[in-house]
C-alpha cells in the first residue's frame, strides 16, 4: 500500500478522504494546506502537517483536495514540477466504460460514471451523481458538479465549471474557464471563460 498526502483540509477533502479509505490503495500519512490556522488540527483523524514547504517523500503521492479549478491546477502543477506523482480517487461505486480513460490527480466521487471512449484529462473532479456519456473530451483542471450530466461527444476545455444539475446535449463545446450554471441545459457552444445560465442556457448579464 503506498504512502498519500492530501493537499487540502476543507469540505471537499473530506470526500477525497473517504474515498481514498474506501478504495483500499493508500496509506493516508497527513494533510497539507496553506492556511497556517489549520496546521496540526485534525481532519478525520489526519494531522494537517504544514502547506506547500513541508517535504513529500519520494516515496510518497499526493492527491490535491482543493474544489477551485485554478488553485488545484496551480498546486498540481507546482508538484509535478517537483517529480512528485499525482494520485487519483474513484469511489467504487464509479462505473466506468469501456475505453474510458482517466487523467492523473483525477477525483471520482460517489455513483459517477464514464461512459464508452471518453478521455478524461488531469486534476478533474467528476462529482457524486455526475455522468460523462461515450465519446466525450475533459480536459485538465474541469470540475463537474453534483449531478451534471454531459451527453455524448461534448467537448470541456480546460478549468470549465460545469454546474450542479446542469445537462450539456451532445456534441456542445464548452470552452476554457467558463462557468454554466447550475441547472443550466446547454444547446449551444459556450465560448472560452464565458458564463451561460437558464434553460436553454444563454449569457450570463452581471
Amino acid at each position: 500500500m503506498k504512502d498519500l498526502i492530501v493537499f487540502g483540509a476543507g469540505g471537499h477533502a473530506k470526500v477525497v478522504i473517504d474515498i481514498v479509505e474506501k478504495q483500499g490503495s493508500y496509506r493516508i500519512i497527513g494533510i497539507l494546506d496553506d492556511d497556517e490556522r489549520l496546521w496540526q488540527k485534525l481532519v478525520f483523524g489526519y494531522q494537517v502537517l504544514g502547506g506547500r514547504d513541508h517535504r513529500v517523500s519520494s516515496d510518497c503521492e499526493i492527491i490535491v483536495a482543493l474544489g477551485s479549478n485554478q488553485a488545484r491546477l496551480e498546486v498540481a502543477r507546482e508538484y509535478r514540477s517537483r517529480g512528485v506523482p499525482l494520485a487519483s480517487a474513484v469511489h467504487p461505486s464509479v462505473q466506468l466504460g469501456r475505453g474510458a480513460v482517466l487523467g492523473s490527480g483525477t477525483v471520482m466521487m460517489a455513483l459517477s460514471a464514464v461512459n464508452s471512449d471518453s478521455l478524461i484529462g488531469d486534476d478533474v473532479i467528476i462529482n457524486t451523481a455526475a455522468t460523462v456519456d461515450h465519446d466525450c473530451t475533459v480536459g485538465d483542471g474541469v470540475h463537474i458538479a453534483p449531478g451534471a450530466h454531459l451527453c455524448g461527444g461534448v467537448v470541456v476545455e480546460k478549468g470549465a465549471l460545469i454546474g450542479a444539475g446542469s445537462t450539456v446535449l451532445p456534441n456542445m463545446k464548452i470552452g476554457q474557464y467558463a462557468v454554466v450554471g447550475g441547472g443550466a441545459c446547454v444547446a449551444s457552444h459556450v465560448p472560452a471563460k464565458a458564463t451561460v445560465v437558464g434553460v436553454p442556457a444563454r449569457p450570463f448579464d452581471k
